[in-house]
């Protein structure tokens, strides 16, 4: 009994130290997304070496390919790739909701890990299904699957948004003045942490709010401008550490607390305009998803009523 009570004291101890339970360290988070990306890659790429020859086809010249009754859309392997990428975005939609609504389940992860994980699922969903109609689109399952492309291509931007900000561990969005309260003193920081003058803690303050764009025109193209100004100003802070006696460990430090402060300044400069749009993109989200699952079920019961029943 002591021994196991000891065991677990110290699992406990190592999972607060590496902060992996519910949460995740930087480092696993890394590979969590890794596998994903690599899961859809080599999905993608294996179908396409493996099925090139016949997907290049004319429809007429199919029938014909050796591989004819296993790839057509009702075929062993394309009836298949049917079910499993239709079952994959069904559990991806559903188990995040119910993630999102229900509190018993607030213990299972952090949310974004979730929001990744249903990203992941309906993307290989996708991909799978992709290849389930053969190139093919035509009726009413053409609906279903330029909405499927419209939800993925909508997922990949309101990942964006959701992104741009700033949230508590748990998934709650923070508010302005709470975003507002994360700011450091930055300029004492670089005097006592780097040992930098006065003169260079200025210059470096300066080229922080350099060319800094305000969020008043609530637009995509000035976000993106201004998205886009930060990357030159990191790059413009590094050609300044450069100049300076900093030893590399404090140069890749500073890179970071630059890195963060900038990320933090857009964050605040554009929440209220980020917010809105967040909302506006779950009216479009959620209508296009609706319309591919009512007709992907539809789909699937008039399967089911002609007798294709796959390998079961």
């Amino acid at each position: 009994m002591e021994l196991n009570f000891l065991t677990l004291t110290f699992f406990i101890d190592i999972q607060k130290r590496l902060n992996i339970f519910p949460f995740m360290n930087k480092m696993a988070h890394n590979l969590y997304i890794g596998f994903f990306v690599a899961i859809c890659s080599a999905t993608l790429l294996w179908l396409v070496f493996f099925g090139s020859d016949y997907y290049t086809l004319n429809i007429e010249d199919r029938f014909f390919h050796e591989s004819h009754e296993t790839l057509k859309p009702s075929g062993i392997l394309g009836h298949g790739m049917g079910i499993i990428g239709s079952f994959l975005i069904l559990f991806g939609v559903f188990s995040y909701m119910a993630r999102k609504r229900y509190r018993s389940l607030s213990k299972l992860g952090l949310l974004k890990h979730w929001l990744e994980f249903h990203i992941f699922l309906c993307v290989e969903g996708s991909i799978l299904i992709l290849f389930h109609t053969s190139f093919k689109f035509g009726g009413i399952v053409s609906i279903s699957f330029w909405s499927m492309v419209a939800v993925v291509l909508s997922g990949v931007i309101g990942r964006f948004i959701y992104i741009q900000i700033p949230r508590t561990l748990e998934g709650r969005a923070l508010s302005l003045q709470e975003v507002i309260g994360l700011k450091s003193d930055f300029a004492s920081i670089l005097e006592k942490n780097f040992s930098l003058d006065s003169d260079q803690t200025n210059s470096l303050s300066k080229l922080l709010i350099n060319d800094e764009i305000q969020g008043s025109e609530n637009n995509f193209t000035s976000f993106f401008v201004s998205y886009f100004q930060n990357i030159k100003q990191q790059f413009q802070i590094r050609s300044f550490l450069a100049g300076t006696k900093l030893q590399k460990h404090q140069k890749r430090e500073l890179i970071k607390l630059v890195s963060k402060e900038i990320n933090l300044n857009r964050k605040i400069t554009w929440l209220n305009s980020m917010q809105k749009i967040f909302k506006y993109w779950h009216v479009a989200h959620l209508p296009f998803a609706i319309v591919m699952l009512i007709i992907m079920i539809i789909h699937v019961i008039i399967t089911l009523f002609f007798g294709y029943k796959w390998i079961f």
